[in-house]
């Protein structure tokens, strides 16, 4: 339906004070994913991630650890050897990640080695290759293959879909990419890489937790959603 996305997201600019307490920042904290995903990666240095998040509850027991520990799906493994008995999760980029452009059956066997390897959440992208060209049941299938393949090696893990909005043309696209990944099976919505630019955007989170409302009216279930890329002060933080 006909919204002013500018106005409601300035709306939420101009209350912004509302959120910027430490109660929030604590909450905020508690969904960070601990990320690197850089083409100099190493085994030790993601190793090193890990033990430095075994220490986080002693050095501050009254703020909740971070979600997880985010990474290429090589090193699930080498996180799960560190993460000792942390409640954390371990997130692993897959699918081809950032670019989803290669064969599906490549795509499922690099996100199902990932969950073998000890990884409870798998980033994916939506294939723009279908998706651009609208060939909207094949985009759909490839999130549903992905996800079917995962969850028979572990009912649990969580299947978090891309829209990389930054690349979709305009506000009608960003929601029937975020309609079309819900109804394939994803359990969050994601706004970006973090690879491109623009990547997340208060007007793009905005449209994407009103489909995500629609979505659980109409259906019952409730989808998670993730910004990511760009957001690097306690002010943006609080706006999202």
């Amino acid at each position: 339906r006909p919204v002013d996305i500018e106005g409601k997201v300035d709306s939420v600019k101009g209350k912004i004070a509302l959120w910027e307490n430490k109660a929030v920042y604590s909450n905020v904290l508690g969904m960070i994913d601990l990320t690197s995903l850089t083409v100099s990666d190493t085994t030790s240095k993601i190793a090193s991630m890990a033990s430095k998040m075994r220490g986080f509850n002693s050095l501050y027991p009254d703020l909740p650890m971070p979600a997880s520990i985010c990474a290429y799906p090589n090193f699930a493994k080498t996180i799960a050897t560190t993460r000792g008995g942390c409640d954390y999760h371990i997130t692993v980029v897959g699918g081809c990640f950032p670019s989803s452009q290669s064969f599906l059956e490549v795509k499922i066997a690099e996100c199902v080695r990932a969950v073998k390897d000890g990884a409870d959440e798998v980033d994916i992208v939506l294939a723009h290759s279908a998706f651009n060209e609208g060939r909207y049941e094949d985009a759909a299938g490839e999130i549903s293959a992905i996800g079917a393949a995962v969850r028979s090696e572990n009912k649990n893990v969580v299947l978090k879909v891309i829209l990389e909005t930054g690349v979709l043309k305009d506000f009608e696209e960003i929601a029937l990419a975020s309609f079309l990944e819900m109804e394939a099976g994803a359990d969050f919505i994601k706004t970006s890489t973090g690879k491109t630019e623009p990547a997340a955007t208060p007007q793009a989170a905005f449209i994407m937790c009103e489909c995500i409302k629609a979505f659980y009216k109409a259906t019952g279930k409730k989808v998670g959603f993730k910004p990511a890329g760009g957001i690097a002060t306690t002010e943006d933080a609080a706006l999202y």
